[in-house]
């Protein structure tokens, strides 16, 4: 594994830290000896878990608890980190909403567009442009294997985590002049609370977040894209022996049997 501290500096910053990959990301950097930044919405667990990385590993963890769906949540971002060097950014917020597009609320599509697409956008952006003039950085995307082609009943969360993937993926070669890193992770199905969220049953055979995350740091500075699991490299893999009529139709079929709500 790259030695963060000494490759990005000394604060990392983790959007979504409050559950699931998110907080698998602050466990293992915290282990490297980095400083954290832990953005969410609840306070509660943001507080415990950066008492627990404070005990385990001393380090510094400052707590923001922050709406991504916020017009102007860059504003308090800001602030709250205009005398750290954030050299390592994990745009790692997001979320799901199942069921037939047009029977959706819009207000919750438009919410995950906020949080799946804009808010990294801003966030790569502000730190990004710090990076570059600092030249070292680090910045990794999550995305998600639903990037590769189109799910019914989830798809414009498809949508949202395609954008992340050609983001990341079109930074990984411009941010290279700059000496900063960026990775894309797309996990498959992983043991978080994303089915309950997006109303789904939970995927069999899930992967543990801890390999999912792994993956992303062991790949950081070496790969622009990186898929989390054996099966799920042949799943993305097999999309491009496919016709997309036809991929589509089996993700269709698929989220028609975990849908509780499609």
């Amino acid at each position: 594994m790259t030695d963060f501290r000494n490759r990005y500096g000394a604060w990392a910053l983790i959007t979504g830290a409050s559950s699931g990959i998110g907080t698998e990301f602050a466990r293992q950097l915290a282990a490297e000896k980095l400083d954290l930044v832990l953005i969410a919405r609840r306070r509660d667990r943001l507080k415990s878990l950066a008492t627990e990385l404070k005990l385990e590993h001393g380090i510094q963890v400052k707590v923001v608890p922050l709406d991504l769906a916020k017009p102007n949540f860059i504003n308090t971002l800001r602030k709250q980190t205009a005398k750290l060097n954030i050299g390592l950014v994990v745009n790692n917020a997001g979320f799901g909403v199942a069921g037939d597009f047009t029977e959706n609320p819009l207000a919750r599509e438009l919410e995950m567009l906020d949080v799946n697409c804009r808010a990294p956008l801003i966030i790569a952006h502000e730190y990004g442009r710090q990076m570059a003039a600092h030249r070292r950085g680090g910045l990794i995307m999550v995305s998600s294997i639903v990037a590769f082609q189109g799910v019914p009943f989830m798809s414009h969360y498809a949508a949202t985590k395609a954008y992340d993937l050609l983001l990341g993926e079109g930074l990984w070669y411009e941010m290279k002049k700059h000496g900063v890193d960026v990775i894309t992770l797309c996990p498959g199905a992983t043991t978080t609370e994303f089915s309950h969220v997006a109303d789904t049953a939970p995927a069999p055979g899930a992967m543990a977040v801890a390999p999912v995350v792994r993956a992303a740091l062991d790949g950081i500075g070496r790969t622009p894209v990186v898929v989390a699991g054996l099966k799920n490299k042949s799943m993305v893999f097999s999309t491009r022996l496919t016709p997309r009529r036809v991929a589509a139709t089996i993700a269709g079929r698929i989220m028609k049997r975990l849908g509780r709500s499609v």
